[in-house]
C-alpha cells in the first residue's frame, strides 16, 4: 500500500506531524515516506536481518515511528512496538519474550535500555543527539543507506507484529499477527468509514496500540494524508482540525470529557476555530457512556458518529461498529464488521446461546491473530475452531446490534446476583458533577462481594456520598448500587482503558465486614 501511494501520488502530502508546544509542524511526501522506510529496511538487510526476525521499536507518536515500523516489516522481520508507558520491569520481561537483535528506540527511553542491555540485541539504534558510542545514529541511516525497494518476497500468511497487550490484567500478552491480518484492517476501515485520497486523519492515540494505527490503516489504503497529533488538549485537536482541514478524528472517552468540559465552561469556542471539514468522530476503546453521545450531539449535531469495538487478538478495531447510519442506538456498540462473524456462547462452555441472552462474545475472521506467541496453552484456550474468545460479556439483539455488558473477569457476584459494572458506570455518568467513574468488586464476608464506585469528580464541583445515593435511588435496583464510594481520580492507560487492576489493589482487600 505504502509502495503503490508512492507511485500514484509521489508529491502529495502523506503525514503531517504536529508538536504544539514547540510550535513545529513537520510534513512528508509519498515518495519522502516510502524512501526513508526503504532505507531503514536496507540498512537492517545489511546488518544481517533476516525474515522473522524481531526488531524491537520503542518510540512515541512521530513520522519517524511509522517510517521505522514500515521499514522493518519491509525485511520480512517482525516489527516489535513496546507502549511507551512501560516500566523497566516490563521492558525486561519484553524483550526476554521477543529475543530480538535490534532495537530502534528514541532518547526519551535511554535509561531504560542501557540498564536491561537486552543479551539477544546486537546492534541499538538512537533517535537523539549525542548518540552513545555503541550504538547508531539514525538520522546516519537516513542519509547513507540506499533508498531502492529492498524487493523481499512477502506472503499475505507471514508474520509481521508482534504486539503486547497494554497489560491491565497482568504481564502484558504477545499477540503475533500477520500481513494478512493487517490488510485485512485497513479494508475494514475504510468500508466502514468511506476515506478517500481527500480526507486527513487526525491521529492521536498511540501508534504501539493496534486500534490508532489500523483506524489510520483506511487512510494508507485510500492514500490519504494523517495528521499526527503528538500532545492532547482540547485546543489542540480544534486547532489542527481548523489548520490542516481535518476531516477525521478518533477521540477516547476522557478525551472527549475533556473536549466537552472545555466547551461547557467556554473556554473552547466553535465561533473560534472552522470546524466545517470535520466529517466523523468516531470512538472505541473502551465502553462509551450513551450521555456522552448526546452531550457529543448537542455541539455537533451534523457531525458523523461512530462506535467501534475491537481488540488486539482481532488485529484492533472493526470487529463491531455502530455505524454512521445508526447512531441514534442508545447503548449498542454496532453490529458485525464487515468480513466478520459473530456469536456469543456460554461464558465457561462453547454452546451458542439464543438471542438476547448474555453470554461470551465471540468474532471469527481474517483479523483473528495467529495466536499468544511462545503460549500455545493460552491460544488454545482464546482461539476455538477460528472463533477468538474476546473474554467480553454482551448481548446481540433481534436486530442484530451488540450490547457489551462487561469484561467477563470484572463481573461482580454480590449474593449470587451478577452485577456488571457497565450498567452502574452508566447510572453514575449521568449525574451532571461527575467526570469519570470505575466500578469494581469490593470483597465482602457476607455476601462475597458488593459494589464499589471510584468516582472522579469534575474540577470545581463538590459531590458527597449522599448525593450519589439520592441520584440513584431510581435508577438503579438497591442490589446494583454501590456499598463503597470513594472520590478519586480513575487511572486510564494510553487506550483509554480503565485500570481496574491498580483499583483493585488500592481499594478491594479482604474485609471482615457485613453488609
Amino acid at each position: 500500500m505504502l509502495e503503490e501511494n508512492a507511485r500514484k501520488h509521489p508529491d502529495d502530502m502523506a503525514l503531517i506531524e504536529l508538536t504544539p508546544s514547540r510550535n513545529s509542524r513537520r510534513q512528508i511526501s509519498w515518495k519522502q515516506f516510502n524512501q526513508q522506510a526503504n532505507s531503514i529496511a536496507n540498512y537492517l538487510l545489511q546488518r544481517g536481518i533476516q525474515k522473522d526476525d524481531k526488531v524491537i521499536h520503542w518510540m512515541r507518536n512521530s513520522i519517524d515511528w511509522l517510517i521505522n515500523y514500515f521499514g522493518i516489516i519491509k525485511t520480512g522481520a517482525w516489527a516489535v512496538p513496546l507502549n511507551y508507558r512501560f516500566n523497566t520491569q516490563d521492558f525486561r520481561f519484553c524483550t526476554s519474550i521477543a529475543e530480538a537483535k535490534v532495537i530502534i528506540f528514541e532518547e526519551y527511553f535511554l535509561k531504560t535500555v542501557q540498564d536491561v542491555k537486552p543479551s539477544t540485541i546486537q546492534e541499538y539504534i538512537y533517535l537523539g543527539p549525542k548518540t552513545p558510542k555503541d550504538m547508531t545514529f539514525y538520522n546516519e541511516i537516513l542519509k547513507t543507506a540506499s533508498t531502492d525497494n529492498p524487493q523481499i518476497e512477502l506472503k499475505p500468511t507471514d508474520e509481521c507484529g508482534l504486539y503486547f497487550t497494554s497489560g491491565t490484567t497482568g504481564d502484558p500478552k504477545p499477540v503475533l499477527l500477520t500481513h494478512k491480518n493487517m490488510s485485512f484492517a485497513a479494508e475494514v476501515e475504510q468500508k466502514h468509514h468511506h476515506q478517500t485520497s481527500k480526507d486527513n486523519f487526525i491521529l492521536l492515540p498511540p501508534l504501539y496500540h493496534t486500534g490508532a494505527k489500523m483506524h489510520w490503516f483506511g487512510s494508507l489504503i485510500s492514500g490519504a494524508k494523517g495528521t499526527i497529533l503528538t500532545e492532547f488538549s482540547p485546543k489542540n485537536v480544534f486547532e489542527a482540525v481548523s489548520n490542516e482541514a481535518g476531516t477525521i478524528v478518533w477521540l477516547l472517552v476522557p478525551w472527549v470529557h475533556d473536549i466537552l468540559v472545555a466547551l461547557d465552561r467556554g473556554e473552547l469556542k466553535l465561533k473560534d476555530y472552522n470546524l466545517s471539514s470535520w466529517r466523523l468522530m468516531h470512538i472505541g476503546a473502551q465502553p462509551v457512556p450513551p450521555v456522552l453521545v448526546q452531550r457529543w450531539r448537542n455541539y455537533f449535531p451534523a457531525m458523523a458518529y461512530d462506535n467501534n469495538y475491537g481488540l488486539s487478538e482481532a488485529t484492533g478495531p472493526g470487529a463491531v461498529h455502530l455505524g454512521l447510519e445508526n447512531e441514534l442506538r442508545p447503548g449498542a456498540v454496532g453490529k458485525v464488521g464487515c468480513g466478520w462473524q459473530l456469536k456469543i456462547v456460554e461464558a465457561n462452555g462453547n454452546h451458542e446461546l439464543p438471542q438476547c441472552t448474555v453470554g461470551e462474545l465471540c468474532v471469527k475472521g481474517d483479523g483473528v491473530m495467529c495466536g499468544y506467541y511462545k503460549n500455545p496453552e493460552l491460544t488454545a484456550k482464546i482461539i476455538v475452531e477460528g472463533w477468538l474468545r474476546t473474554g467480553d460479556m454482551a448481548r446481540i439483539d433481534q436486530d442484530g446490534y451488540v450490547y457489551l455488558v462487561d469484561r467477563k473477569k470484572d463481573l461482580i457476584i454480590v449474593g449470587g446476583e451478577n452485577i456488571y459494572p457497565i450498567e452502574v458506570e452508566d447510572a453514575i455518568h449521568n449525574h451532571p458533577k461527575v467526570y469519570d467513574v470505575a466500578v469494581i468488586g469490593i470483597p465482602d464476608m457476607r455476601l462475597g462481594e458488593v459494589v464499589g464506585a471510584i468516582i472522579e469528580v469534575k474540577d470545581g464541583e463538590k459531590l458527597t456520598e449522599q448525593e450519589i445515593h439520592d441520584f440513584l435511588e431510581f435508577q438503579l435496583p438497591k442490589y446494583k448500587r454501590p456499598r463503597k464510594i470513594v472520590f478519586d481520580k480513575v487511572p486510564r492507560n494510553p487506550t483509554g482503558k480503565i485500570e481496574k487492576t491498580k483499583l483493585r489493589q488500592k481499594y478491594a482487600k479482604p474485609t471482615d465486614t457485613y453488609h
